[in-house]
């Protein structure tokens, strides 16, 4: 399977090319990138463009990464090769290194058998929608140009970046070691055999942290699990927390932008709830302060943001819109409910090891455990669906006939369609890779969430009827 999008190209490794992720692929869409990138520098600046590479431990991604960097060598742009980082780690490394973008290899929480290349711009973010479409038409038309061979690129490799990374954690206000070591923190990691194995032990060395107990730390790339940190897939790290008295579980997933939290007794913190705690600890030490989720996050965040006296955006669901949003609306913190915190004093993108420090912090000044802060939070629960269309659907129509349906409610169409029931929602909206309606809802009891999104679906599917007739 390939998969071309506005953010970057991703697919499962080998077979036929145009159909799946072949080194032919990866060659074509990091010559588009290479040749936007080039295309964005000031013509007044003479010397080479600059790009920083890195890569999470899956098993293809030595293969993919010389495929990138050799062809963007091939265009003349030199290159900062970071080897083994993390996604959050190479959007640092744009600014500090002032490159002209960056190609972080990972597939993020897709399995092993996957692997993408996500595509930044000169400020170590995800590139805009319009950049998106300008590196897919220059794929399309096959429009690039490599240079002859006294004006190739050269290759740097560096790697202590995730140190640096880490160092710029530490220097935060809000990150308080001296609280978190006096805690003796007792922390379970599972990495899922990528390179959190390497940058969260490091970070919570760092921290002061002592007592660390390791599991699928190996950055083998050979996942033990599969890789996206959902409770269904950290029972290992719950058993691992019981077992050795942790204070509480962090998992990551393969290049640590998502972040889920398992409390001492054994259960989900909710990766909805991640985000949620550490606005809730930033919001404390602002005088005011405004957030951002997208629309298909919390209500939890609304709440403790209107609490603390500031206001709760939404914005459409994707880290470039959160991004673009909490910038508009000078956000203090910001992220989605999939474990991704963005903290704009140290860069704009979901970055798992800050969150992870101001998780520590907050909790060491609570002074209570992981589960009685999770309790101190309103209690929300989200149900996720999909309803698969059948070709010849029209989408657009569908959501228009659930729209008129729900006229009376509070509406939100800058994402699909978004209904408001009081502090109860359902957000519908279309897949951009699949032939599916995804189909969110929440309620403050799961089976009120469950029937909410059930009822959905049973409008939608009388809708389809209709449309036959």
């Amino acid at each position: 399977m390939l998969i071309k999008s506005i953010s970057g190209i991703r697919g499962t490794i080998g077979g036929k090319s145009g159909e799946n992720l072949t080194p032919a692929d990866i060659v074509k869409f990091t010559s588009a990138y290479g040749a936007w990138m080039i295309s964005q520098k000031p013509k007044s600046k003479s010397q080479k463009s600059k790009v920083v590479i890195g890569r999470d431990a899956r098993i293809s991604g030595e293969m993919v990464s010389r495929l990138v960097s050799s062809t963007l060598l091939g265009m003349g742009v030199d290159i900062i090769d970071l080897g083994l980082s993390t996604t959050p780690t190479v959007e640092v490394a744009v600014t500090e290194e002032k490159a002209d973008g960056g190609v972080i290899i990972t597939a993020s929480h897709n399995p092993k058998h996957w692997n993408a290349l996500k595509l930044l711009n000169n400020k170590g973010e995800f590139i805009s929608e319009k950049d998106g479409l300008q590196v897919l038409k220059i794929a399309e038309d096959e429009n690039f140009l490599f240079q002859e061979v006294q004006s190739l690129g050269h290759r740097t490799e560096v790697h202590d970046y995730i140190r640096k990374h880490i160092d710029k954690i530490l220097s935060l206000d809000l990150v308080d070691k001296k609280a978190i070591k006096e805690k003796k923190f007792r922390i379970a990691v599972d990495a899922v055999n990528s390179t959190g194995g390497i940058a969260v032990p490091m970070l919570l060395e760092a921290l002061g942290v002592e007592h660390i107990f390791k599991i699928n730390c190996d950055p083998t790339g050979d996942f033990a699990h599969n890789p996206e940190p959902l409770p269904e897939h950290l029972r290992e790290l719950s058993k691992a927390v019981i077992k050795n008295k942790a204070h509480f579980g962090v998992a990551v997933d393969p290049d640590v932008d998502r972040l889920a939290i398992v409390c001492e007794d054994g259960e989900m913190f909710g990766e909805e709830y991640t985000l949620v705690s550490v606005a809730d600890y930033i919001l404390k030490h602002c005088k005011r302060g405004n957030t951002v989720s997208n629309l298909s996050s919390t209500r939890a965040l609304q709440d403790i943001t209107e609490k603390a006296g500031g206001v709760y955006y939404a914005s459409a669901v994707g880290e470039v819109n959160v991004v673009e949003m909490m910038k508009k609306h000078k956000a203090v913190i910001g992220g989605e409910g999939n474990g991704g915190v963005i903290y704009p004093e140290i860069h704009y993108g979901r970055d798992a090891l800050a969150g992870i420090a101001l998780f520590l912090s907050h909790l060491a000044k609570f002074g209570k455990s992981c589960s009685m802060l999770r309790a101190s939070y309103p209690d929300y629960h989200i149900s996720k669906n999909k309803i698969e269309l059948i070709n010849g659907i029209d989408v657009d129509k569908l959501l228009v006939g659930v729209k008129e349906k729900y006229k009376k409610q509070p509406i939100n169409t800058m994402d699909g369609v978004k209904i408001e029931f009081g502090k109860e929602w359902v957000h519908l909206r279309r897949s951009n890779t699949e032939p599916i309606i995804r189909i969110y809802s929440e309620s403050e009891s799961q089976s009120t969430a469950d029937n909410l999104s059930q009822k959905i679906i049973m409008d939608i599917k009388e809708l389809i009827k209709q449309d036959r007739k």
